[in-house]
């Protein structure tokens, strides 16, 4: 008898000591964008370089962007950049390749679409974080299905983790 409850009580002791173990979620939220000059990149091929045979380098040029923080200010997080899944006129995401530089406190980095790639990891301070990606293209052109003359576009978007 005196060995079964003991048994039941360290059973409990143990689910209770497991629920103390369990790290809180993080919540990840898209972040508000909409001040930034211009959401949608688009290429321009005429400014396309070859590149190994198959792959073309389209340089994008500077992308301001403009994140409304104020609701984590404060708070321990991580921003993401997200590159959509699904851009028109690619057949597969193994195809292009972004490639971003920061020009301020955002890593730089690569990633294809449906790829979320961490740039920044800190508290945040302000109500708002600037940012200026360079951003350029990799394409393979066997990947495009897209009509003549017409431009690859995509929109990337950020995500925030708040961390507990």
């Amino acid at each position: 008898m005196k060995r079964q409850r003991l048994r039941t009580v360290l059973a409990a002791g143990a689910a209770a000591a497991s629920l103390l173990c369990v790290p809180a979620r993080a919540a990840i939220e898209r972040l508000d964008d909409s001040a930034s000059p211009r959401a949608q990149v688009r290429s321009d091929f005429a400014n396309a370089q070859g590149m190994d045979g198959h792959m073309l380098v389209l340089p994008l040029g500077r992308v301001e962007y403009r994140l409304a923080t104020a609701p984590h200010v404060g708070r321990r997080a991580r921003i993401f950049y997200v590159i959509p899944a699904m851009v028109a006129g690619l057949r597969s995401p193994a195809g292009m390749l972004v490639q971003w530089r920061g020009n301020g406190a955002f890593a730089g980095g690569s990633g294809r679409p449906g790829d979320r790639v961490q740039v920044w990891n800190g508290v945040v301070q302000s109500p708002w974080m600037n940012e200026t990606f360079e951003l350029t293209l990799r394409v393979d052109p066997r990947e495009l299905r897209m009509p003549s003359g017409s431009a690859l576009s995509f929109e990337s978007f950020f995500e925030i983790e708040t961390l507990p």
